[in-house]
């Protein structure tokens, strides 16, 4: 099944700095542009780090150590950054990146498993052309049904399963699928269910065996 790439749904619109930006002006352009973090380039704009609202909030208070291990190796980093002035102090290194050509899902697991908002987009040299949020990625759901109907046949059945495009009926809204009729020996539901599951802008798969009612 083919999701949409990242770079289908990325902005391609990245405010960006270099390791030399002061911190003045990196506060400047975060509340400028209403955003929560910003990106670090080279000169090759290849992204190098991350400057976020937290890492100028170090200024105002720096940090105590408590004793701990873990404490004092946050510790030293959050008094680096409350001494830093630029960029290049400021930023958390290395930042987290998706390729151009990531699929959504890939971008979404990403994202969870680091408990993030976005990601930065690179092409394949590996320099800056984008970002992609939460947000961003959630523009799959907002698929036509037809659209959703029309892959979910084409590729889920008849491509994937190798089954005719009238042996199932497929009935999509606002992304709840469902499908009902006989299945051959050979397709289990569990299967239709997985392969129409991974088709982008789906909420929801039920099967009703053919002659079984909506309940109520």
């Amino acid at each position: 099944m083919k999701h949409q790439k990242v770079r289908d749904l990325m902005s391609d619109a990245v405010i960006r700095v270099q390791h030399g930006t002061p911190f003045k002006e990196i506060a400047h352009l975060l509340l400028e542009y209403d955003i929560t973090a910003v990106p670090v380039v080279d000169d090759e704009n290849r992204p190098v780090g991350v400057v976020s609202e937290a890492d100028l909030l170090q200024k105002m208070w720096g940090a105590e150590p408590d004793g701990s291990a873990e404490y004092e190796e946050w510790s030293r980093s959050a008094g680096r950054k409350a001494s830093a002035t630029d960029a290049a102090g400021l930023m958390t290194s290395p930042p987290l990146c998706a390729g151009e050509d990531w699929s959504v899902v890939d971008a979404a697991r990403v994202l969870a498993r680091h408990g993030i908002k976005r990601l930065l987009v690179v092409d394949a040299d590996g320099r800056l052309i984008g970002v992609v949020s939460r947000s961003d990625l959630l523009r799959v759901f907002l698929r036509a049904d037809r659209a959703i109907r029309t892959e979910i046949i084409e590729e889920a059945l008849v491509k994937s399963l190798g089954l005719a495009p009238s042996s199932v009926q497929v009935d999509v809204t606002h992304g709840h699928v469902v499908l009902s009729g006989l299945l051959p020996g050979h397709v289990s539901v569990p299967a239709l269910e997985e392969h129409c599951r991974s088709v982008d802008g789906v909420v929801a798969v039920e099967f009703r065996p053919a002659g079984e009612r909506p309940a109520g």
